[in-house]
């Protein structure tokens, strides 16, 4: 089992800019060995949030080999078109890391802010998806064809991030290159049929986003920590043995949240799973 990072900005009070915080946090987290920096999407939440496509550019740059992804951008919020363009730059300046992780998306507030069909998102992705395959082979989707940058035709490997049924099992083991489950929504019963039914539908990857984590004796707790199913907010030992039980059930990647103001956190968290 690969270990991963999920960054999460948020404000912070004196000392380093965002923007020296995370390309601190891109060359640390490729120094000790993490396997992937991801990155969730968010808009209308009531807090500051940043473009996942834009935070990826930004550690595209601080870092040369560690995997870059999103868990996961939700698709039906933009045009697949210009998305399929953005996602193509982002492609190509990564020199090919980049790892997609889509989904339908789950708060309404994020529809709100830019006018989306929120009840048309599950029918949405899965036609915006085509779409924008269509643009990365060159192909006409509603007009001219959108030309494809040398380096870049068939876009990037794609991952669905959906709930477990067997409409999204199937579409993620045949359609995509992976499943991505949520340790904020994931029950552990849950994730192991998952894992089964990805498996018999013939899927290689299964990515396990999400897990807060914070190994300090009076951690912080963040909101969506707090109703976690699935987190390493818990003493050293005890996140051990959950990354133990994680890699038992067949979880190819285990992608960790670590407090934005504390990247002292990696190594100790690269500590426990130096594999």
């Amino acid at each position: 089992m690969r270990l991963g990072l999920v960054t999460i900005p948020r404000p912070v009070a004196g000392g380093p800019s965002t923007a020296e915080r995370l390309q601190h946090i891109g060359r640390e987290a490729e120094r000790l060995g993490f396997a992937g920096i991801w990155t969730t999407d968010a808009l209308g939440r009531g807090f500051p949030t940043v473009d996942p496509l834009m935070l990826l550019t930004a550690l595209a740059g601080a870092t040369s080999k560690v995997e870059l992804g999103t868990c996961v951008l939700q698709v039906p919020l933009r045009h697949p078109v210009e998305l399929a363009h953005r996602v193509q730059t982002l492609n190509l300046l990564s020199e090919g890391r980049l790892r997609l992780g889509i989904g339908a998306g789950s708060t309404l507030a994020d529809f709100q802010a830019v006018e989306a069909d929120y009840e048309g998102r599950f029918k949405q992705l899965p036609q915006s998806l085509a779409a924008m395959r269509r643009v990365w082979a060159g192909e006409p989707v509603y007009g001219p064809a959108v030309s494809v940058w040398p380096g870049t035709e068939g876009g990037p490997p794609v991952l669905l991030g959906a709930w477990r049924s067997q409409r999204w099992i199937d579409m993620a083991a045949r359609e995509c290159q992976g499943w991505i489950a949520s340790g904020i929504y994931t029950t552990w019963e849950d994730l192991e049929i998952g894992i089964r039914m990805v498996r018999e539908a013939g899927g290689e990857r299964v990515v396990m986003a999400n897990i807060f984590t914070d190994l300090r004796p009076e951690p912080e707790i963040h909101p969506l920590a707090a109703r976690s199913k699935i987190t390493l907010t818990c003493p050293p030992d005890e996140a051990k043995a959950r990354l133990e039980r994680l890699a038992g059930l067949g979880v190819d990647d285990a992608l960790v949240v670590l407090p934005f103001d504390q990247p002292e956190q990696l190594e100790q968290v690269r500590a426990l799973w130096p594999r």
